[in-house]
């Protein structure tokens, strides 16, 4: 038998072992005690795109009408708004939900877009790219370029409105920064956020009004946006935004059964736990760093990012300088760096830093250095 020294020794091994593993993977937050029972989801800060929730998030799935996302925005940035369009007959025929356009009906892209939005017209889709793009393929060249430039690396698309194809799809984190990205134009903002769009009458149709199939407008108070989308394969789907006292959030479900409940729960636990915290203030940068920058680096705009209480002390900056071609030539708001901030191991925001020349002219060391040096900064002011 051993002796109880021996028991003793490898008890306080084992300990020891127990605390070290712990200490490197942080411990899960109680912030983080949310549930759905979407097979996809995710909920993003729609300010600096902080992640705080996630449910298979980076799984490619079919996305059914909250495609129609991309399509609006791609619409409200050709600057087509207010001309005036007839669909043809292939839009007519598109199958699927419908705003119910008429043969030779002229209608502006803008009510186009409310249909779409709204009422998620199929054939409003069809008829929005013809509009755009000249046709239904080469809108949707626009749609995954648009992807691409937004970092949607797990996404295609082949139509502009969602309908079944094996090659269209999407990740709820993708369909987020789509999301995240669209709100920030307030012509977007404004027709995502309608709950009633009156149509003027057309030349075929009398005056329409159109109710947002979006419920979360009507069942949850914070609500200021979305789209619904539902198909056999994709089965029921879901993109909303929320506000509330400076937070601003955006929910993505995939193939969710409990869709408006889900995304509620998962708004009022962020809510309860997170509150916008200003991380970077925008201006003269504060940080110890070689002269030629001390003083002279700064931040064109604040960085706000959403906290948990918990979380306000445990930010960590990383301030990364990189070493200017010509220091002779350097000119005004030239790029010096970047600052990154991390929670732990994990990469929450970072933004781009500048650098303002100085009066009296700096002396040749960077002859002495190459490549680039980074200075570590701690806790959330400067």
């Amino acid at each position: 038998m051993e002796s109880v020294g021996v028991m003793l020794k490898r008890a306080f091994l084992f300990f020891l072992c127990f605390s070290i593993v712990f200490s490197i993977f942080p411990r899960t937050s109680k912030a983080s005690a949310v549930h759905v029972s979407a097979h996809s989801a995710v909920l993003m800060d729609q300010s600096s795109g902080r992640v705080l929730f996630q449910q298979n998030s980076k799984e490619k799935l079919p996305i059914a009408s909250i495609t129609k996302v991309m399509t609006a925005i791609l619409a409200i940035e050709s600057g087509k708004m207010n001309r005036t369009f007839t669909p043809s007959q292939e839009a007519l025929r598109t199958e699927g939900s419908s705003i119910y356009l008429k043969a030779g009906e002229k209608m502006k892209l803008r009510d186009l877009v409310y249909g779409l939005m709204l009422r998620s017209g199929n054939d409003a889709s069809r008829a929005i790219a013809e509009a755009v793009a000249g046709s239904e393929k080469g809108f949707v060249l626009l749609m995954n370029e648009k992807a691409r430039e937004l970092g949607m690396t797990d996404s295609h698309f082949t139509n502009p409105n969602g309908l079944e194809h094996p090659k269209h799809y999407a990740t709820a984190y993708d369909m987020a920064l789509l999301m995240r990205y669209a709100m920030g134009n307030a012509t977007f903002r404004k027709v995502t956020g309608t709950k009633l769009h009156r149509v003027p009458a057309t030349n075929k149709e009398a005056a329409r009004v159109w109710k947002n199939k979006n419920k979360m407008l009507s069942l949850y108070k914070y609500a200021t946006g979305g789209k619904t989308g539902f198909t056999k394969v994709a089965h029921r789907t879901l993109i909303s935004t929320a506000s509330k006292n400076d937070l601003n959030l955006v929910a993505v479900t995939l193939n969710d059964g409990d869709d408006w409940k889900d995304h509620q729960t998962m708004f009022d636990w962020a809510f309860d736990h997170f509150t916008p915290v200003e991380v970077v203030k925008k201006g003269k940068i504060k940080a110890k760093v070689h002269k030629f920058y001390m003083n002279h680096i700064y931040a064109k705009r604040s960085l706000v990012l959403p906290l948990a209480k918990h979380e306000k002390r445990k930010i960590q900056k990383r301030l990364v300088l990189i070493k200017p071609r010509n220091v002779k030539n350097w000119e005004p708001d030239s790029p010096a760096g970047r600052l990154t901030l991390f929670l732990g191991r994990t990469e929450l925001a970072s933004l781009p830093i500048y650098y303002k020349q100085a009066k009296k002219k700096e002396s040749h060391f960077w002859s002495r250095f190459s490549g680039l040096f980074q200075s570590i900064l701690t806790g959330t002011n400067q």
